[in-house]
């Protein structure tokens, strides 16, 4: 074992030179004052806020930090403190990063030549609802340089087909490029950059899903290890021979709970369960994922592409198109209608009309009929099944869905259509979906394709519309009040065990993810999961939505963590949040009223922080009064903040967000408000980001938060 410490203090002793080094050589270039920090974030530079609670902004406040880590590598020949040392060499890694954008010499950009760099806190949070959900079930880190090109290029297409997460660090980057694996965010294999010290971000992914959504406090070193191991599914995989700067950087993996697993022999310096050798690549994904104990629930489709959630956010631009289906230039719609079992054939996929051969581009109508049925389907989970359509469609290698109901449009890439994919296969995708996701409701189900116009006219205009229509007036009746049952839902509990929310009709899950008929559908296909129903008993406050079984059942939920919850209001006992939040509001004292920022704005808001500020000040299950996450179109219910003078307190928001909402939020207003085009009062970044500014726009068109009693 001495050998690898003596690797270990090595590597760690070679990264404190060079960081020592490269601080001194930047305070002389650009002086102590000179800012330092990674874009995007909130949380300074992560590994040593979270290590350490020192908020690192400028130059001048390095070296203190390479004193520390010169206290972590004294030489011991125990592993324990040798993985400290570990720990030292991931705090050189973030301050050479860090101090490569501070300098401008950072050449990190979105190609696979040079890798991603940072990855900002916005997409650590939207990673939140897949990590916990299973589509996203761990996470790989694949470093070095194979022997074999094609053998590393095999891991990770099986990775990516399993849905696992993966960053690439050095020459594999290049490696998996050749050999044609696709890359980026929306394939889920994301080149980090060659240099070794590149992999503190991925480090930082995890060390800030403990600050997002764990609610580790800065400086606790234990709790931070704890998370990281118990909560975070990430492994490492390296290939080609070790240098001791990368066993180094792998002690600080393992110092984390992260396994190591290695492509060549360690013989004797093999640390079961933490680093082990796998010289046979393919067993590499075997054994690692067996380390984190993640299982892998494979969907094998009898279709020609790769089916798998990594394609969830392909795009086919129209340059690589073979075909389109687009509302607007052709007839489109998608369906699921419940029948009687004797009513449909298990298993029967018809195409109606012409197939997709012919030379590209083509473009052609599209109808998408699914009729299921089953001793307990209900028309409730109609709409749940039909939005499901948009993921799984995504999941074919190849294949763009956009849109819902008669508003679709859909494109298949040139290269998957050469690859043997025909329409009849959308068909077995959306069958074998369904009957593995909703198995405890769905006996049988049946497929129709149709891209006949008249065909599609047909099926939207007797089947389509009535169903659409005679959906919205059920949920526009659907009110808290026409209910006795709401729903706990814990999904995100893997990540932020403090966390629950609670859905009902006028209030979806702050994810945006989960409706009040989706939790309903959700304990049906699973009795004891994640949504559970609890009676609406006890009202104490009806304004604020405070009853008793609520409150008893969230602090059951939360394991005691939380005890009163308040549904519609910002300031007493809001609702917790887990990190995931599509959106935050917060009070603009100034106005009278609140903003709202959702996590995909960058920019500055009025109150003097970005979303991510923001949003530090919640999230991992805690309240804080006056701060809420929510989801987008909670914004528009009747119930938003309804203690507090509900949606007339609106004063801010991006105008990407508003744009999105205008139809919801200005039907709301004119219900509540009698006001028409309530979004043409409401402040954006286009007018002011300013408070005073934001106040002089607010006082000119009379926003109603004026004259209302103040908020605090």
């Amino acid at each position: 074992m001495s050998a690898l410490t003596d690797l270990i203090y090595a590597g760690s002793n070679a990264v404190v030179g060079l960081t020592e080094g490269a601080v001194k050589d930047a305070i002389e270039k650009f002086g102590a004052d000179h800012k330092v920090a990674f874009p995007d974030t909130a949380y300074f530079l992560p590994t040593i806020y979270a290590a350490t609670g020192v908020k690192v902004r400028t130059l001048g406040d390095l070296p203190a930090c390479v004193d520390v880590m010169k206290s972590l590598v004294s030489w011991k020949d125990d592993l324990g403190e040798a993985l400290n040392a570990g720990l030292a060499t991931a705090v050189g890694a973030e301050i050479i990063e860090a101090l490569q954008y501070a300098t401008g010499q950072a050449a990190y950009g979105t190609e696979s030549e040079s890798g991603i760099g940072f990855v900002p806190d916005a997409v650590i949070r939207s990673l939140g609802v897949p990590l916990v959900t299973g589509d996203i079930p761990g996470v790989a880190v694949v470093i070095g340089e194979a022997a074999n090109p094609d053998d590393l290029a095999a891991v990770v297409k099986d990775y990516q087909s399993k849905g696992i997460l993966t960053f690439l660090v050095g020459n594999v980057i290049d490696q998996a490029a050749k050999c044609g694996v696709r890359m980026g965010l929306e394939f889920r294999v994301v080149p980090l950059g060659h240099g070794v010290t590149s992999v503190i971000h991925v480090v930082t992914v995890a060390i800030r899903a403990a600050l997002i959504f764990g609610n580790v406090q800065p400086g606790d070193m234990k709790t931070l290890l704890t998370y990281t191991k118990e909560r975070v599914p990430a492994f490492v995989n390296t290939f080609g021979p070790l240098n001791e700067v990368v066993v180094s950087a792998g002690a600080g993996a393992i110092a984390l709970g992260f396994p190591v697993v290695a492509d060549v022999d360690l013989g004797d310096n093999q640390v079961p369960g933490a680093l082990e050798s796998c010289t046979d690549h393919s067993q590499t994904v075997q054994r690692s994922l067996s380390l984190r104990n993640i299982k892998i629930k494979v969907k094998e489709m009898p279709i020609p592409v790769a089916f798998a959630s990594a394609f969830e956010g392909e795009i086919v631009r129209r340059n690589d198109m073979h075909a389109e289906f687009t509302v607007g230039v052709t007839p489109t719609c998608e369906l699921v209608a419940m029948r009687e079992l004797d009513e449909i054939k298990d298993h029967s996929i018809t195409l109606i009309g012409p197939d997709i051969d012919g030379e590209a581009p083509l473009s052609l109508p599209l109808g998408i009929f699914v009729e299921v049925a089953g001793a307990r389907m209900q028309a409730d989970f109609e709409p749940v099944i039909e939005r499901k359509i948009h993921y799984w469609l995504n999941y074919i290698e190849g294949v763009m869905h956009t849109g819902q109901r008669n508003l679709l449009r859909v494109r298949i890439n040139k290269d998957s259509y050469e690859r043997g994919l025909r329409l009849k296969h959308f068909g077995e995708v959306i069958y074998h979906m369904v009957m593995d996701d909703f198995e405890s409701v769905v006996d049988k189900c049946q497929v129709t394709i149709i891209t006949d116009a008249d065909k599609v006219r047909e099926l939207l205009e007797k089947e389509g519309l009535p169903r659409y229509n005679a959906r919205d007036a059920r949920l526009a009746s659907m009110t808290d009040e026409s209910v006795d049952t709401f729903y706990t839902c814990v999904l995100c509990q893997s990540f932020a065990p403090a966390h629950v929310c609670v859905v009902t009709p006028e209030r979806l899950g702050l994810c945006g993810a989960v409706s009040w008929l989706d939790a309903k559908a959700t304990k049906e296909l699973e009795p004891a999961g994640t949504a559970q129903p609890v009676k609406k008993e006890g009202c104490l406050d009806e304004a604020k939505g405070i009853y008793e079984s609520v409150n008893k059942a969230v602090e059951e939920a939360s394991h005691g963590a939380v005890s009163s919850v308040s549904l519609y209001s910002l300031l007493e006992d809001p609702m917790t949040s887990c990190g995931c939040f599509e959106c935050i509001c917060g009070i603009l004292p100034e106005a009278n009223g609140v903003i709202i920022v959702n996590r995909e704005f960058k920019g500055m808001t009025p109150v003097g922080m970005t979303f991510g500020e923001l949003a530090s000040m919640t999230g991992g299950g805690v309240q804080t009064p006056g701060f809420m996450g929510h989801g987008r179109h909670f914004t528009s219910s009747k119930k938003f903040i309804k203690a507090e003078g509900g949606i007339q307190r609106i004063v801010w928001m991006p105008k990407e967000l508003k744009d999105d909402i205008a139809t919801r939020l200005n039907k709301t207003a004119k219900e509540l408000l009698g006001i028409d085009n309530f979004t043409d009062m409401i402040c954006d970044e286009t007018i002011a980001t300013e408070s005073d500014k934001v106040l002089e726009f607010l006082t000119e068109k009379n926003h109603p938060a004026l004259s209302m009693d103040p908020i605090m």
